[in-house]
């Protein structure tokens, strides 16, 4: 992974020229003033873990795999977040982990785990590092030199050597991963066998499958393979308190599924070590197409009569008429096929054999032509499908030359998304513009289900004299017009630090108490991701690692729920 932007380095592409001038013509887009620096150029502060700590780490995993060395403290920083990636071209390392430890087992996790209670070290797991909402930044860490005082220090707990295909059930149709196995390996090895999850995020060629879990993530075949959790069937999860094996069954009546504490966790709770999954077979051909809406609304309809009767396509979206416009513009040619920039494009996949794809093909085509759709044929789909993971090389172009881009997403709803859609992009288009960087504000549907649907928002603009600063203001402004209008905090990007406080206020005081106290339970010292998905307990000095004790304040609330 590029240390400073997304992906293979050597598939970073240059915008074209004329888009350049455009960006600078249109949303005053100025050229940077610096350059990002080198890599090498990058110092992270001097490590804070004492020897005494360092040995016992190098006890757990082995000296060879607990890394101090500036470049994979640099390359562990923070994660792929737009403004994440331009603090780290500026060469802010303030926040580096002190030390990166690579375990190859779930009992050495657990050693780790330990050993970091002992001595008050936090623990940051990480697993592709493609978090885009603070989940890889820690809070709650002491700073010396300012006086602060919190966790001595902290580490990235890198899951890359638990990266193996453990069991394959074929009369179940499930399969065993290690959780630092990434997508692409997990796909080539179940297709040995014939086998697919189905699971395909714009992070797939980079994410992993234990991060998959912890974030809940969405594929963008959901529409025919359901999210990750949804495939989800076990679990091991190393704790500070111990280990916890969730799933001996596909549905249990036993309780409380606690497989669900775990998936959106977000390494708070515990570390994923394994997850049994269901998988099914490849299917024999897949077939994409595009067709074109009057405007949004109607589009939405459409989309929301095959989410509740059917036929579903494996792969459904609907891009806003701004997306769509711009797609005529786009190098990767997502709206090629539309004769001009009116109205707004849906892009369909179905799989399966032949057969079967054409008798569903000709019933989907009955209700959204009967729904005022037109038919584009094969290429806008088929196009979308080649370059379905282009987004983010194309944020880092637009951020080399200047433009600031950005995506957040939301999820509510059918009756919701109307005032939703039109509250979260007010709310950006009016902060940013107030600031003297008017936006370019696109969306599009890419996750449906009968009773609703997710909004997945892409801003572009100039960066202006702070572009980290402006988005801040209008990330919160879109997070608040997010809860007003009804919709979840988040669909599948997860909570992080960045949707921390909007996420209490979602859940409420009770809820946020309720998940204090399985943090307590799972985590008597508080080390796991300080920070993440819920703040720190104001008197989390006072438990100073004592395995089993419980806080002495566990309903203390944190200031966003307790207004």
């Amino acid at each position: 992974m590029l240390w400073s932007g997304w992906g293979d380095p050597s598939r970073a592409t240059p915008l074209p020229e004329p888009v350049v001038g455009l960006l600078r013509e249109l949303l005053g887009v100025k050229p940077a003033e610096a350059a990002p620096l080198a890599l090498d150029e990058i110092i992270p502060p001097g490590p804070r873990l004492s020897d005494t700590a360092l040995a016992a780490l190098g006890d757990a995993v082995g000296e060879e795999h607990v890394r101090t060395d500036a470049e994979a403290r640099v390359r562990h920083t923070r994660g792929k977040s737009t403004p994440d990636l331009l603090r780290i071209r500026a060469g802010q390392a303030d926040d580096a982990p002190d030390a990166v430890v690579l375990p190859a087992s779930h009992d050495e996790v657990l050693a780790v785990l330990r050993a970091c209670a002992e001595h008050r070290v936090a623990v940051v797991p990480f697993g592709g590092g493609t978090s885009v909402v603070g989940g890889l930044a820690p809070t709650g860490i002491a700073r010396p030199d300012d006086g602060s005082t919190g966790f001595s220090a902290f580490i990235s707990l890198d899951l890359r050597r638990l990266d193996a295909l453990v069991e394959l059930d074929e009369v179940s149709r499930t399969a065993v991963f290690q959780p630092g196995l990434r997508a692409p390996r997990a796909e080539e090895l179940l297709r040995e066998r014939g086998y697919t999850l189905g699971h395909f995020p714009q992070s797939f060629e980079w994410a992993t499958i234990g991060g998959f879990a912890a974030a809940r993530s969405s594929g963008q075949a959901s529409a025919g393979y359901g999210r990750f959790d949804e495939m989800v069937v076990g679990l091991t999860v190393a704790t500070p308190a111990g280990t916890l094996d969730l799933g001996r069954a596909p549905k249990s009546a036993a309780g409380p599924d606690l497989r669900q504490l775990v998936l959106g966790s977000e390494g708070a709770f515990g570390v994923i070590t394994s997850v049994r999954v269901r998988i099914r077979p490849v299917p024999d051909a897949r077939a994409y197409e595009g067709w074109r809406f009057p405007d949004f609304a109607s589009g939405s309809t459409a989309l929301r009569a095959l989410a509740q009767d059917g036929p579903l396509p494996t792969v459904l979206r609907l891009s806003d008429e701004t997306e769509t416009m711009i797609g005529l513009a786009d190098p990767s040619g997502v709206g090629a096929g539309l004769s001009d920039a009116a109205g707004c494009l849906v892009v369909l996949g179905l799989e399966g054999i032949p057969d079967e794809i054409e008798a569903r093909r000709a019933k989907i085509r009955d209700v959204l032509s009967g729904l005022g759709g037109e038919p584009l044929g094969a290429e806008p789909g088929e196009k979308w499908e080649h370059g379905r993971f282009n987004a983010p090389y194309l944020r880092d172009a637009l951020l080399d030359v200047g433009a600031f881009a950005e995506t957040l997403e939301t999820a509510g709803f059918w009756s919701d998304l109307p005032a939703l859609y039109a509250g979260v992009k007010g709310a950006i288009t009016g902060t940013l513009a107030a600031n003297g960087t008017p936006p370019l504000v696109m969306c599009h549907i890419s996750h449906v289900y009968p009773s609703g649907a997710s909004l997945y928002f892409t801003v572009v603009s100039a960066q202006g004299e702070d572009a980290v600063a402006h988005w801040e203001k209008a990330k919160h402004a879109a997070n608040d017009a997010i809860l007003a209008a009804g919709g979840t905090i988040s669909h599948h990007h997860g909570v992080g630090t960045d949707h921390r406080d909007w996420y209490a206020r979602e859940t409420g005081p009770l809820g946020v108490a309720a998940l204090r106290a399985v943090k307590s339970a799972l985590d008597p010292a508080g080390i796991l991701n300080p920070g993440i998905l819920l703040r720190p307990e104001p008197d989390h000095e006072s438990r100073r690692g004592v395995r089993g004790n419980a806080p002495a304040r566990q309903n203390q609330l944190p200031p966003a729920a307790e207004e």
